[in-house]
């Protein structure tokens, strides 16, 4: 199924990997086992290349960092072979465009990153207190509302940063997007560092830039980030990025690993203080010589396009199943006439192996060699003729990818939960997938088509990003009787708002197994009284009231009234416990 067609698509870029620094890993993890390096030592050295500790002892999570969510084909296959091989055959798409697999053994761990490097793939940065994966919107290159495509800008930040000596050494994680959209999809708002694409004339020139944006962030005091700069030209984004990153090497909480965020170090400086630092580096750098871009600012690399339509394959005469479904909300038209964008929506999150080469094959024969990764759990196929759009769909349905809804309540964005997470308080998993077939049930077709995203997670970091949901779940446990029941907490009315981000606000407490009534009853509020055209996110900002009225039935829970049922997490068969281990996170 491989294409052959011409196309302006660059030979593959520069590899992320690199071999020495996988020979020195390999070599840590042998002095650990040797006991030569304490656990500490071992754990911190670990993280920062995005090998963590699971719930279970001995067994590591591998996070891979795919930088904006870039994929080619040959990569995926390489994920792929790595899942197949090292981990459980499937792995896990996460809010910053990286990829996860679980249990993986320590004696795999090398091998694995190996494999990954084949295909120019590299897990450093992807954990610890680093500069993370720098996430870009999916859409760069055939948004019909684009300012510019940002991808090349993300990449050239990505590479200034990875293994850079202040980077790789902050005093906690610290996360980078950039989008080019009106809409915002990656999103900026609670991003330690962000870039929103912006231009202005300057000597009768349309001149590039950015408007930036310091210290979001989600979690613990939940914080919108404020604007920095209204207008930085392109061509100094590395020089702003080297800026801020040294504020907070020099000036960040490195004792108290709860507070030592970016956000909470502007909260300790004030703003004024925090900027006026940032822009004493920034001019320091400017006098020293701004690092160059590999490109012209006004000229960087284009996404690739096609030089001409795919040639249209044929198409079954007989009707489709699920197709106009399908359509109405996984394909969105692009910019360029004749060519769409086909959203795979992954339930939970998850693909297989199976599923990864499958991809890689459709890809090629579709949409030009490669995928893009977004940061909701899908995976976008771009430049996809419009006529062959009904294969791709018939492809993807064939290897259990053609589902619809996308974006939808029954499109629900799960973290992995306490299966691996040594967090996480709750299975966050079953609980998804329960309500995506409550609301696939007992809503329909109406459901479906109506954008309402719903995130979960497991404990409250929010690696679902559920602060910033229309509707929000985040896993608790409550006492009745001296026992523990499973429940989650509900916020409603998060969403991104032009700049800023709307936080969540809490409407009630349900134990596990009540969740996905509560969660199809607030859905249908939301389709019974919306306003024309009304998002869900300010839907329920405005209906929080009306939102806590109709969750307000299943919250209560009386010992009197208590079955076992209630004190067992859908998909357990076991009595609940509240087993939280220590993070890792800020190793």
């Amino acid at each position: 199924m491989t294409s052959t067609h011409p196309s302006t698509l660059t030979p593959p870029a520069a590899t992320f990997a690199d071999e020495a620094e996988i020979a020195a890993l390999v070599e840590n993890l042998g002095r650990f086992e040797r006991g030569e390096i304490d656990a500490d030592t071992w754990r911190a050295y670990r993280v920062a290349r995005g090998v963590y500790g699971q719930r279970q002892d001995g067994i590591h999570m591998l996070r891979i960092k795919l930088p904006q969510g870039s994929v080619t084909a040959v990569q995926l296959r390489a994920l792929a072979d790595t899942a197949t091989r090292y981990s459980r055959g499937f792995g896990h798409l996460t809010t910053r465009q990286n990829f996860q697999l679980h249990f993986v053994r320590p004696g795999d761990v090398g091998p694995a990153v190996r494999r990954l490097a084949e295909a120019g793939i590299t897990t450093s940065g992807a954990g610890g207190n680093t500069v993370r994966n720098v996430v870009s919107c999916p859409f760069g290159g055939i948004s019909p509302d684009e300012v510019f495509d940002t991808t090349a800008y993300a990449e050239a930040f990505t590479r200034h940063f990875l293994r850079h000596p202040l980077g790789d050494a902050l005093p906690r994680k610290f996360k980078v997007a950039f989008e080019g959209c009106s809409e915002d999809h990656v999103p900026i708002a609670i991003q330690d560092l962000g870039f929103r694409a912006r231009v202005r004339s300057v000597d009768g020139k349309v001149v590039r830039g950015f408007a930036v944006s310091v210290a979001g962030g989600t979690s613990t005091l939940c914080t919108s980030a404020s604007p920095l700069l209204d207008f930085l030209p392109a061509g100094e984004i590395l020089a702003l990025g080297e800026a801020v990153v040294r504020v907070f090497h020099a000036h960040g909480d490195r004792v108290n690993r709860q507070r030592n965020r970016l956000k909470f170090l502007v909260r300790a400086l004030g703003f004024d203080r925090f900027r006026a630092l940032v822009l004493e580096e920034l001019e320091s750098i400017r006098e020293d010589g701004v690092p160059s871009l590999p490109f012209s600012p006004e000229q960087p690399p284009e996404t690739w396009a096609p030089r001409e339509p795919l040639p249209a394959l044929p198409v079954p005469s007989r009707p489709d199943p699920g197709w106009e479904g399908f359509q109405a909300t996984n394909v969105q038209p692009q910019r360029q006439a004749g060519y769409s964008s086909v959203v795979v929506s992954l339930p939970l999150g998850d693909v297989t192996a199976a599923q990864l080469e499958a991809l890689a094959d459709l890809s090629e024969a579709f949409g030009g060699g490669g995928v893009r990764f977004t940061s909701g759990g899908h995976i976008l196929v771009r430049w996809v003729a419009d006529d062959n759009l009904r294969t791709l769909f018939n492809a993807l349905t064939s290897v259990g990818l053609g589902r619809d809804g996308a974006g939808s309540a029954a499109d629900v964005v799960a973290c992995p939960g306490a299966e691996v997470c040594r967090l996480a308080v709750t299975q966050t998993r079953t609980v998804a997938r329960l309500v995506e077939g409550e609301v696939r049930t007992a809503l329909g077709p109406l459901a479906l088509q109506a954008e309402l995203p719903v995130h979960v997670s497991g404990c409250p970091n929010g690696c679902s990003q559920h602060h910033l949901a229309a509707i929000g779940l985040q896993g608790s446990a409550r006492k009745l009787g001296g026992r523990a029941v499973p429940q989650y907490s509900i916020l409603v009315g998060g969403h991104p708002d032009g700049s800023e981000a709307r936080f969540g606000v809490p409407v009630g407490k349900v134990p596990s197994r009540r969740i996905p009534e509560a969660v199809t009853r607030l859905v249908s509020l939301y389709l019974a009284e919306r306003r024309a055209g009304e998002p869900a996110g300010a839907f329920f900002a405005r209906a929080t009231d009306r939102a806590r009225e109709a969750v307000a039935s299943f919250e209560d829970l009386r010992l009197e009234d208590a079955t076992a049922e209630d004190f067992v997490e859908p998909g357990s068969a076991e009595e609940f416990l509240v087993d939280v281990k220590t993070g890792e996170c800020a190793a």
